[in-house]
């Protein structure tokens, strides 16, 4: 699991302090990955047994296995930053693999015992996730409605039970109106799953399932005051393999009514 993963998960057991640690890491990543308990202490200007409990608040053993998660994470995407090809090539096998060993088992049961499916894109690339992801759940007869205006997902959300299932595309997860919504539906006790990209965020902490993605991002224009390219076709593969996982928990599901 990464770093950002675990901060998401453990969050409610994190205070003030360790969000200092957390950002600087964050920021740091490489500098953090060379240096000692002590030296990133004095860095945070918070003792070393300060680190090690905000390690160990993340179900980690200690300082030491958080340094190899930090490296984990740089093994795993480290490529030369000028070769885009590659580096969106390595970000899809890297991204297959990990959904791969993913267990979809709760998202695919929020969806089969779901009495009405929302979804909700947050701008407009997340707009066609949601798109192609009711184009596919179709073909099993799974309908989802497609919620697009501001004024629309939040009326909704005030309707929806704990029969029903929302669903958010979002980048961020710190877009206001996605955390409104998704503050809404936790009152509600209405199941939500998330998309978001790989970081701390705030839907992702508030959502009953996330599955996050690691979107790529380098410098590729002539123009190097234009912002890096993120490539954000990944979305896509990652909600056809949920659709391929969700077909064969639909045929488990059949040859154990059958037995």
């Amino acid at each position: 699991m990464r770093l950002e993963e675990l901060i998401n998960k453990h969050q409610h057991q994190l205070n003030q302090t360790d969000y200092i640690i957390w950002k600087y890491i964050y920021n740091h990543k490489n500098e953090c990955r060379r240096m000692s308990v002590h030296e990133l202490a004095a860095a945070c200007n918070v003792s070393g047994t300060t680190v090690v409990r905000f390690a160990q608040k993340l179900s980690l053993d200690g300082f030491s296995d958080l340094k190899t998660l930090l490296k984990l994470e740089k093994d795993q995407v480290s490529i030369p930053e000028d070769d885009a090809i590659k580096k969106i090539i390595d970000q899809y096998q890297r991204v297959s693999r990990e959904m791969e060993q993913k267990n979809f088992n709760r998202l695919n049961e929020l969806v089969h015992n779901a009495n009405r499916i929302i979804a909700y894109g947050s701008g407009y690339v997340q707009s066609n996730v949601v798109k192609e992801l009711k184009r596919l759940f179709l073909f099993d007869k799974v309908l989802i409605y497609e919620i697009q205006g501001k004024d629309e997902i939040i009326s909704v959300a005030k309707t929806l039970t704990p029969n029903d299932l929302v669903i958010i595309v979002s980048l961020s997860g710190e877009t206001p109106l996605v955390v409104e919504v998704a503050r809404q539906l936790r009152l509600q006790g209405v199941p939500l799953i998330s998309f978001t990209h790989l970081q701390d965020n705030t839907l992702a902490a508030l959502s009953t399932e996330n599955i996050y993605i690691a979107t790529a991002e380098f410098s590729l224009y002539a123009d190097q005051t234009l912002p890096p390219y993120k490539s954000l076709m990944i979305y896509f593969l990652v909600i056809e393999i949920w659709f391929i996982k969700y077909q064969s928990y639909k045929k488990a599901q059949l040859d154990n009514e059958k037995g």
